[in-house]
């Protein structure tokens, strides 16, 4: 499956909400995805057409227009079927440290993050 996004909106610890890790992003046809984890928590959680799943051994690929989002066949389901997702996006070069941050925060203890920047 894929979609495209124009930026990926990030947030690596948001102190309001007790250090919340958050990526999302929205396609130009309204597709929503957000993957976020509080420190404290096993599972990331992901949030696609509006349907929250709790996972974990999820795999993340970043490069600089490219976000592969890769999980289990048994949790095909919460991307409807299927068991990656990629997200071709056009956040700035500038942007991605921060991206990058926030996808490590999420992942640490409980996925698997690949850098290809």
């Amino acid at each position: 499956m894929q979609m495209t996004t124009d930026l990926l909106i990030v947030n690596p610890c948001d102190e309001e909400e007790d250090n919340l890790a958050m990526l999302c992003c929205n396609s130009a046809e309204g597709e929503m995805f957000l993957m976020s984890r509080f420190p404290d928590e096993d599972e990331l959680e992901i949030i696609f057409h509006d349907k929250p799943s709790a996972l974990n051994g999820v795999k993340v690929t970043l490069s600089p227009d490219r976000l592969l989002i890769e999980i289990a066949a048994a949790d095909a389901d919460v991307l409807d079927g299927e068991d990656s997702l990629e997200i071709l996006h056009s956040t700035d070069a500038q942007d991605l440290a921060e991206v990058e941050e926030t996808l490590q925060n999420i992942l640490k203890g409980t996925g698997t993050y690949i850098s290809q920047l």
